[in-house]
């Protein structure tokens, strides 16, 4: 999807769509390194946008792997679905708040695009308990924030509600090439 339409869905729906711009493949490379995808049997990806974190996902996997993306708006979904011809993937539109009913089965490892500090804090909790309840213990969730908002309350309260659900959290180095800077929280499920 070109930069034009990523930035089209987010003027038509900013709360669901959550970024101006797609986000860069050094972040998706620094999202999807050292939780362990070459190892994964599933994958569940919370929030594909336009895919360039599908894609660096689906070049880690195994060949046996699956991939499931969760995308709320119905655009992106579709276009997902249309542009990515990959036997391990499957696009669902949905929310991710139904990940553990949508999914059926533990994850090892999900990989969120979410906007977490445009949602409202209960919806927040509420998506972030279904992400611990579908990893295997010992699975791995991975997300970014921008770093131009890391000290504000909602980012705060973000980094709070990981380290209360998860038995270990690490935050990368600054992702400087993404528009705006950007880093990862990574994630480990409690056992």
């Amino acid at each position: 999807m070109a930069a034009m339409s990523i930035t089209t869905e987010f003027l038509r729906r900013p709360l669901m769509t959550g970024a101006v711009a797609a986000s860069s493949r050094r972040l998706a490379y620094a999202m999807t390194e050292g939780i362990g995808l070459e190892e994964a049997r599933l994958v569940v990806e919370l929030g594909p946008g336009t895919g360039v974190f599908t894609d660096a996902i689906l070049a880690r996997l195994a060949t046996a792997a699956r991939l499931v993306a969760i995308e709320l708006n119905p655009v992106l979904a579709a276009r997902l679905s249309a542009t990515r011809r990959d036997p391990r993937l499957t696009v669902i539109r949905g929310s991710a708040a139904e990940l553990a009913a949508t999914v059926g089965e533990p994850a090892d490892a999900v990989v969120s695009g979410l906007p977490w500090t445009v949602m409202p804090r209960e919806q927040r909790g509420h998506i972030l308990d279904a992400v611990a309840e579908a990893l295997t213990p010992g699975g791995r969730f991975t997300t970014f924030a921008y770093l131009h908002a890391a000290w504000t309350p909602p980012a705060r309260h973000f980094t709070a509600e990981l380290t209360h659900r998860f038995s270990e959290l690490e935050r990368s180095t600054v992702v400087w090439p993404n528009l705006p800077p950007a880093f990862v929280h990574r994630a480990t499920r409690k056992p």
